[in-house]
């Protein structure tokens, strides 16, 4: 795979500081620039930012996956396998509450994936994956 370019992100959140520690203090994103209305992050190397935004009544769709709810929308990065594994220890040591726990989909398969599913305070959805061998990302 060539050089992947960072992303760029950015979320509404009803609770600015309590998100601003979610991300800090929970997932390690090291905060950036920031005002009164917006925090930036370094997600794993991407940008991410949360921009206020008062609380609304939206719900998450959701998709059925491997017979798993899937929140739709989602984001996240595709980890080191053992990066994952390491931030899936960590995660739960911190007691967060996933929507879908850390597993393996496609075990032994073309594109086997270890992935894992939770929310920010503010109900965004976060999906955290993992390949086998990366160069399966795309395959089919």
């Amino acid at each position: 795979m060539s050089t992947i370019s960072p992303f760029h992100i950015a979320i509404p959140v009803h609770n600015l500081n309590e998100c601003r520690a979610f991300y800090r203090d929970i997932l390690n994103c090291e905060e950036g620039r920031s005002s009164d209305h917006w925090v930036d992050f370094n997600l794993f190397g991407h940008q991410l930012v949360i921009h206020y935004k008062p609380k609304s009544e939206e719900q998450l769709h959701i998709n059925p996956v491997d017979g798993k709810d899937v929140p739709v929308p989602h984001y996240g990065v595709v980890l080191p396998w053992d990066e994952f594994q390491n931030f899936a220890r960590k995660l739960t040591s911190k007691n967060v509450q996933f929507i879908i726990e850390p597993y393996i989909r496609f075990e032994g398969q073309v594109g086997e994936q270890a992935t894992m599913f939770f929310k920010d305070p503010a109900g965004n959805a976060l999906e955290f994956k993992a390949f086998k061998d990366i160069s399966q990302l795309f395959a089919k």
